[in-house]
């Protein structure tokens, strides 16, 4: 049940509010306005209604400026006691409706910070920008350029905002991404298998963002030599991003023919569940695999489910996954993705068969089988023997022992025949997608180069949202902001 209002206090704060509305009335009612189309009359009351919003707001921090109750004396966390009180202190904060004034009282005394208790009872931010409109900022440069969140920002709200605020924004509103995380989790209630994934993916960046050895590479680099690089050369303008997912998925029982046979044969997709996806360009592989096992543990702190980590050969990175799982004491089931095995014999068909031929496409699901047979070590033998007997000249065979050598190298994670009869998944889709959509959709834009710290706060902002985490973080990190910003002033009592 809605209290009675004081009409009198009712109109002294809200006078202009009153004013704009009946401006608004009166231009929607003008013969100007009469003659206008549908889009311009939708416009003319955005621009006025989002006048009137910060009006409305405005009144709203009049009243509780005008409800605040004067205190004897405010303590803080410094033991001082603050007994001189400052009246009508202003704070300007730029909301989504555009730029209002906080009246309020401020107490202090000679040589010590204020304190502002209406700051606290608000939770208004360090700086001049509201979090509802930081919010808004983080959902759009997590889709589009900082330029164009400027661009967006200014042209459907009345806030103004300048590229560089809205990137030091941005990096302050992801800042507390690992406490969220940290956070105790509760523990799936199932017995699906508990699947763990890691890639990497390439962000061009500032020279003095990259890694140090890859600094010291491009540093080296002489540039008279062009534009174009010369073959085998590289770039050095990437720093490397982990990029990682846990998720619950149902155990499908499969067979080799159905993965390399017709469409209409293969079985319907199991999707997963609980999926958790992220990335960081700013802690390196170890600490993320770290995190995804924490993670893992989280949802299975028994480990009585069947973890299977499903990886894409890259050397440092199982070497840590390994690492990991022996320091958690943690019984995994490693898995090559079959995709990248496949990447491997394509190239290989090209030194026997021409680009695009159905003898190629033949001679690629032939081996394919086999090794989902569990017969990747008479493949690697088969391949050389092949390339001997056909007499391949030696440049012209490199695919052909590369894919031996890879096939040889891991082969106790090629076991796909006893892995698809368990039912574990033998592709890496999920991380596939989730490098796509955390890493190349917005950070790999052609002229692109990021920094450090911006990167690392769009990549968290992204992770966040395709996680369905983002609401919960932003509650959380609302309350971080109170503790950061206000309740670490006060004393205990106060």
């Amino acid at each position: 049940m809605s209290q009675p209002c004081d009409i009198e206090s009712v109109n002294e704060a809200f006078r202009l509010a009153r004013d704009q509305f009946e401006t608004m009335i009166c231009q929607l009612h003008s013969d100007p306005t009469a003659h206008m189309e549908h889009d311009q009359v939708e416009a003319l009351m955005r621009k006025l209604g989002t006048e009137l919003m910060r009006l409305l707001f405005q009144g709203h921090l009049y009243v509780r400026s005008k409800r605040e109750e004067r205190m004897e004396s405010v303590e803080g966390v410094d033991g001082i006691v603050r007994t001189h009180c400052r009246e009508n202190c202003e704070k300007n904060l730029m909301t989504e409706f555009g730029q209002v004034v906080v009246r309020r009282k401020g107490y202090t005394v000679r040589g010590v910070e204020s304190l502002f208790p209406l700051d606290r009872e608000l939770n208004l931010p360090e700086g001049k920008y509201s979090s509802e409109l930081c919010r808004m900022v983080a959902q759009d440069v997590a889709d589009s350029s900082f330029d164009e969140g400027v661009k967006r920002i200014g042209s459907t709200t009345g806030a103004k905002i300048p590229k560089r605020q809205i990137i030091e924004q941005t990096v302050e509103m992801a800042q507390d991404f690992d406490a969220f995380y940290n956070l105790p989790g509760k523990p799936e209630e199932t017995s699906d298998l508990l699947v763990i994934t890691v890639d990497g993916k390439g962000i061009v960046m500032r020279r003095e963002d990259l890694r140090p050895a890859t600094q010291r590479a491009a540093e080296k680099q002489n540039d008279s030599r062009g534009a174009r690089l010369t073959p085998g050369e590289k770039s050095n303008r990437k720093r490397m991003a982990t990029v990682a997912a846990v998720y619950s998925i149902e155990a499908q029982e499969r067979t080799p023919e159905q993965i390399m046979g017709p469409k209409e044969d293969k079985p319907g997709a199991v999707r997963a569940q609980n999926k958790r996806v992220w990335a960081s360009i700013e802690h390196d592989s170890r600490f993320v695999i770290k995190a995804a096992f924490q993670e893992a543990l989280e949802r299975d702190p028994t480990q009585s489910r069947h973890w299977v980590v499903v990886v894409d050969g890259g050397e440092q990175q199982l070497l840590d996954i390994l690492e990991t799982a022996r320091s958690y004491q943690a019984k995994i089931t490693l898995v090559l993705d079959f995709i990248h095995v496949l990447e491997y014999l394509w190239k290989a068909a090209h030194c026997f068969h021409p680009v695009g031929s159905t003898q190629a496409e033949e001679w690629v699901k032939e081996k394919a089988l086999q090794v989902l047979q569990g017969e990747a070590k008479s493949v690697a033998v088969n391949l050389r023997r092949s390339a001997t007997r056909e007499q391949l000249a030696e440049n012209k065979r490199t695919p052909v022992d590369k894919c031996a050598a890879y096939l040889d190298k891991y082969l106790p994670m090629l076991e796909y025949d006893s892995f698809l009869s368990d039912g574990l998944p033998i592709a890496s889709g999920v991380i596939e997608g989730a490098c796509r959509h955390l890493i190349k959709d917005r950070l790999d834009r052609t002229g692109a180069r990021w920094r450090l710290k911006s990167a690392e706060a769009v990549i968290r902002i992204r992770s966040l949202r395709s996680s369905g985490d983002f609401d919960a973080y932003w509650k959380f990190h609302r309350e971080e902001e109170r503790q950061r910003n206000h309740s670490c002033r006060y004393a205990a009592a106060s």
